[in-house]
């Protein structure tokens, strides 16, 4: 196994605490969207995965420019510094699978496992799993510590 640096660790116990991001798109007029999603971690694609409407204005965006931007934190708490709350943003490619499909049936167990009470939503047929392969991050894990994280950092965080 892998040796995994202690800021790696503090993503992934982020990314296994928190089960909301929020979603940066780019909308046809060039504005800047972001939405709030609930995401799941792609262990063997070492990617993220959410569940969205087509109806949503980020799944229109995020088809026509399908590079966007995830960010999780961790939750304001009274009496600490918001400067300081660790947060990674994962820069990414989202592509949404072939229904049926392998990557769509590990996008729906992924999904599931987190968030069971959603099944009934993956019967809807205005919804899509949507599969985020990351490219690159950038982890602030307190007041003046920041850095950027490559691919293979990334895949020892998601695994």
């Amino acid at each position: 196994m892998a040796h995994i640096s202690r800021l790696t660790g503090e993503v992934r116990s982020l990314l296994r605490a928190h089960r909301v991001a929020a979603l940066g798109t780019i909308a046809d007029d060039g504005g800047a969207l972001v939405s709030m999603v609930p995401f799941a971690i792609l262990p063997r694609q070492r990617g993220l995965v959410i569940h969205v409407s087509e109806l949503a204005a980020h799944t229109r965006n995020l088809q026509a420019r399908p590079r966007v931007s995830l960010l999780v934190m961790q939750a304001e708490a009274p009496g600490q510094p918001v400067h300081a709350l660790p947060r990674v943003t994962f820069d990414g490619i989202a592509g949404i699978p072939e229904r049926d499909g392998a990557l769509w049936l590990d996008c729906r167990s992924a999904y599931l496992e987190r968030f069971p009470e959603a099944e009934m939503m993956t019967q809807l047929g205005d919804f899509k799993f949507v599969a985020v392969e990351v490219k690159g991050a950038r982890q602030v894990a307190g007041f003046g510590s920041a850095r950027s994280i490559d691919e293979a950092e990334i895949r020892l965080a998601l695994g």
